[in-house]
């Protein structure tokens, strides 16, 4: 029961947290972990004892293939050389000059131990550097590079965390073991990944044949995908976190969604965005649980001079190692894109001092860092505590948090005026999209209309009114999507006029149905059925008129 009640407490705070991230100007990782904290300090913070695997496979699953879900893949696909290059090449330089670093600095953690901190910070947060700064005001560049790195480092740093771990626990590491492992765990993780989408997909397809399955049914078939690849490509010995991205770019460009219902889709991008909220924030809330008895029991290693003053330096100076690192290798990849550009005779796409020096602040460290420093085993196979188990646990969450700390502060700084007023590129392609989509519909439309066999018993002119009432609401899109400024004054004018009597419409509706329920014209089965009818509607115009 107590177990019930902290995880219902967590899930609330969450949902308060959404609502305050609305009155103070405090990015929402910052806030969830201020809440964590200010829940956590008058009971001298809260020990959860929790399997690690079980805690992987609850938390990384699921956040790993929401953000595959949603990575914008066309941009990803162009980018791919710097995001490889980052999401690769930068990993492995993080382990060996953080790992080293965290050695020197700190000689009471093992090497390996500090390798395997360093994996598991190398992973970045785009939703969190999203949450701190605006995208209008990052290039889109940068920000698509920032989105397809945290994507792919995640799997690349977990897999090395979890060879690290390994090292850890057998005592003996062969590079060519680890060089093999890591390849099997590769290919077999990405085929596992593709299985999980194959056999959804199948499933999805058996109960289309069966007719009349709830749309329920379907958003539980795409809820279990991460989690079947995860499962299925550990039980193989591969890279469940690899397997699960991979069902997540695969979803979204695969088609499986064709399968669904329109209740069914609706349902699952709604429950994905949820769950992707929540498990973002029950994660920063339970570090911020963790805080204060963090603080008070400030591993002896890192206090043996002053209690405060000296975890604290030592958190910035690791954070501010980490971006430097960052910062230096963004510089090399710039050197060498410039040299492969003279080499091929072409235009160089390289970044200036500010944009590299925004990319290195915004690699900041979120959710999927801290799920994997807290599934860190207990113990070593001898029963033996796990080697400064409680040091790095310490040293990673500081760093989350100092690293959320600079770039809430710097960030906005740096990146002011990095982008020139305007139209934002995506918004003009959007306009377009929807100008094309508008015309093709009115065309199929005036098509059907100019059909000279109606069915029998259709009343006359009854076909040509219909379609004059459709093909005016798509001229009024192409209005307000064109490109002179004064005919989109007027279209949106009439637009925000029709919306405005369309809502009031809506309003009178739900007043009226509700009136028919408490007078017991209907019974609660219809009257739920009408107002969901009427919030579906209303939720479809107010999306519109919002993405205008």
């Amino acid at each position: 029961m107590q177990v019930a009640i902290f995880i219902l407490v967590v899930l609330g705070f969450v949902a308060v947290s959404g609502a305050l991230v609305r009155l103070v100007r405090v990015p929402l990782p910052v806030l969830q972990i201020a809440i964590g904290a200010a829940l956590a300090w008058p009971v001298r913070g809260v020990h959860i004892e929790i399997d690690p695997e079980l805690f992987l496979l609850v938390f990384i699953p699921p956040l790993l293939f929401s953000d595959a879900v949603t990575a914008p893949k066309r941009e990803l696909l162009a980018l791919r050389g710097p995001i490889l290059d980052l999401a690769i090449g930068l990993v492995f330089f993080t382990i060996v000059g953080f790992g080293y670093a965290l050695h020197w600095l700190v000689p009471s953690i093992p090497l390996v131990v500090a390798f395997a901190l360093a994996a598991v910070l190398s992973p970045t947060d785009a939703v969190a550097v999203s949450s701190i700064v605006d995208k209008n005001v990052v290039p889109a560049r940068l920000m698509h590079i920032l989105e397809g790195e945290s994507l792919l480092n995640d799997a690349s740093g977990l897999v090395m965390f979890r060879f690290a771990v390994a090292a850890v626990l057998t005592g003996s590491f062969s590079f060519a073991a680890a060089s093999l492992s890591f390849l099997y765990a590769v290919a077999a993780g990405i085929l596992a990944g593709v299985v999980a989408v194959f056999a959804a997909a199948k499933a999805l397809q058996l109960l289309n044949r069966i007719g009349g399955v709830p749309a329920e049914a379907q958003v539980l078939v795409m809820i279990l995908i991460p989690f079947i690849a995860y499962l299925g490509a550990e039980h193989a010995g591969a890279s469940g976190i690899l397997a699960a991205v991979t069902a997540g770019v695969l979803t979204s460009g695969s088609g499986i969604f064709r399968y669904l219902g329109v209740s069914a889709r609706m349902q699952t991008i709604s429950l994905w965005t949820t769950l992707s909220f929540v498990f973002n924030g029950a994660l920063f809330i339970l570090l911020g649980l963790q805080l204060p008895d963090i603080i008070r029991h400030v591993p002896p290693e890192l206090s043996s001079r002053h209690w405060l003053i000296e975890p604290i330096l030592t958190v910035l100076i690791l954070t501010l190692c980490l971006i430097a690192l960052r910062f230096l290798w963004i510089w090399i990849g710039d050197i060498a894109a410039r040299l492969a550009a003279r080499f091929g005779k072409r235009k160089a796409e390289t970044f200036g001092l500010r944009v590299r020096l925004a990319g290195s602040v915004a690699g900041v460290r979120g959710a999927i860092t801290l799920a994997g420093i807290l599934s860190l085993p207990l113990a070593m196979p001898d029963g033996s505590p796990f080697p400064a188990r409680d040091v790095v646990i310490f040293l990673a969450a500081g760093v989350i948090i100092c690293s959320l700390v600079i770039a809430s502060l710097a960030l906005p700084k740096i990146a002011r005026g990095l982008v020139e007023p305007g139209e934002h590129p995506g918004a003009a392609e959007e306009r377009l999209a929807r100008v094309g989509a508008a015309k093709a519909a009115i065309a199929r439309i005036e098509s059907i209309a100019g059909a000279q066999d109606g069915d029998e018993g259709e009343v006359p002119g009854a076909r040509l009114a219909a379609a004059d009432s459709i093909v005016a609401g798509y001229r009024r899109r192409i209005a307000a999507s064109d490109e002179a400024d004064e005919a989109r004054t007027e279209a949106r004018e009439a637009g925000r006029l029709e919306l405005e009597m369309r809502l009031a419409g809506i309003e009178a509706e739900r007043a009226a149905v509700r009136a028919m329920f408490r007078s017991r014209e209907i019974n609660d089965h219809t009257m739920q059925a009408l107002l969901t009818e009427i919030t579906l509607t209303e939720a479809l115009l107010k999306g519109r008129e919002a993405r205008k």
